[in-house]
């Protein structure tokens, strides 16, 4: 499968951005405006879940879709937790940011690895 073909450094900069892109969406989508502080909110819990799922299942070592699906589910759950947290606030709201964090993060992650997929290497 070409997605799980990606050079480590660009399947990790490919994770990266797609998870930023859902950031910024949201962001722009419930705030009307993206800040720095939003960004530390939103993004490095998600972003670094991701990157710490995707070493404990070897994601860019040994790319394999198991090891995304693992990544993908464990990663947004625990950053959706983690920001949760941050903000000291967890309600039904956060069940239902985590359903749509879910189903949005795999829809980008998966196009930004196939567009990455048809560049030159």
């Amino acid at each position: 499968m070409r997605i799980l073909q990606l050079g480590h450094r660009t399947a990790v900069v490919t994770d990266v951005l797609a998870l930023l892109v859902f950031v910024t969406i949201g962001l722009l989508t419930h705030h009307g405006r993206v800040s720095a502080a939003d960004y530390a909110r939103d993004a490095i819990p998600i972003a670094g879940c991701w990157l710490l799922a995707g070493g404990a299942f070897d994601l860019y070592r040994r790319p394999r879709m198991r090891a995304l699906i693992a990544t993908w589910v464990t990663g947004v759950t625990a950053g959706v937790l983690v920001r949760a947290l941050l903000r000291w606030h967890l309600d039904g709201g956060d069940g239902v940011f985590l359903v749509v964090a879910l189903c949005f993060t795999l829809l980008f992650v998966v196009t930004a690895r196939a567009a990455a997929s048809f560049l030159p290497a």
